[in-house]
């Protein structure tokens, strides 16, 4: 058994640290500010190559059984990535999901963008990391922050990535019983589309910022207003994303620690760091240097 055959490859969750939408394109894209900080929590992959070209999944059960093969994020990762290629080889996949779908934490996005990184170092492609995030962009707007694995300012429709340094906190993450659609919070005819534009070094400054968003979704689903309300309590919090999931920082992981133990009986949440540099990119270099 190879290295890679028992290799586990990290997808992690990201956090938006405030959302401003900013504008809307003619095609209907909305244009927006926002910053990703990375967590050293979240999915998990595993890949054995094969030579006969197919791609093929083992994980497709629980909720991941009502993703349909061919619109599967992770099996589209792979396929564009032959196609891209030219390459012949073909690969196994195995996932241990933790991130929950339509959370605002970027699940299905990392575990595409950790595909194209790992498929890159397994099939032995050489491609620049700018040009999986060309590719990555294909699949979703945000699989070029986790393929370039540094916390980021973004612009444009989350395509325009500038890496920045945040203060790597701790963080409490609350994950509401409800899986939120992006495309009817961004489609709400009340959603606030003209927020005034900020700059990094507003943002890094503490300038006021929030996720433009979240009156929307707090009025569709109760619940991600209720997680809201609870933990604001106790720290500022905010939701990620198009949500459902919402956080609150801590300078330590104790204080994480001690909050979360107080959620109400029967809610989900986990805590997790935020770094700047992917552990993604930490396993990538690992592999190419054996």
């Amino acid at each position: 058994m190879s290295l890679s055959d028992t290799l586990w490859w990290p997808a992690p969750a990201k956090l938006n640290l405030f959302l401003h939408i900013t504008g809307q394109r003619s095609d209907g894209y909305h244009l927006l500010q926002t910053v990703f900080v990375l967590l050293d929590h979240g999915d998990g992959l595993s890949y054995k190559v094969n030579s006969d070209g197919e791609i093929r999944r083992i994980y497709a059960q629980g909720e991941m059984a009502a993703i349909p093969y061919e619109s599967d994020l992770i099996v589209r990762a792979a396929r564009l990535l032959q196609q891209h290629s030219g390459c012949t080889q073909g690969v196994e996949i195995d996932l241990q999901k933790r991130l929950p779908m339509g959370g605002g934490l970027g699940g299905g996005s990392s575990d595409a963008a950790t595909t194209l990184v790992a498929l890159n170092c397994l099939w032995k492609l050489g491609l620049s990391s700018d040009e999986l995030a060309q590719l990555g962009l294909q699949l979703g707007a945000d699989v070029p922050i986790f393929v370039h694995g540094h916390s980021a300012w973004a612009e444009g429709v989350g395509e325009v990535l500038e890496p920045i340094e945040v203060e790597e906190k701790w963080y409490l993450v609350i994950i509401p019983p409800v899986m939120v659609s992006t495309a009817d919070i961004f489609s709400d005819s009340q959603l606030i589309r003209d927020t005034s534009a900020i700059t990094i070094r507003d943002f890094l400054a503490g300038h006021l910022v929030s996720n433009t968003l979240e009156a929307i979704v707090e009025k569709r689903y109760p619940r991600v207003a209720e997680a809201l309300k609870w933990l604001r309590q106790f720290a500022p919090a905010q939701m990620t994303g198009s949500g459902a999931c919402v956080f609150a920082a801590f300078d330590s992981k104790g204080q994480a620690e001690e909050l979360k133990a107080q959620m109400p009986e029967g809610w989900k949440g986990f805590t997790a760091r935020g770094v700047n540099r992917s552990p993604l990119l930490t396993v990538a270099e690992s592999f190419e240097a054996t």
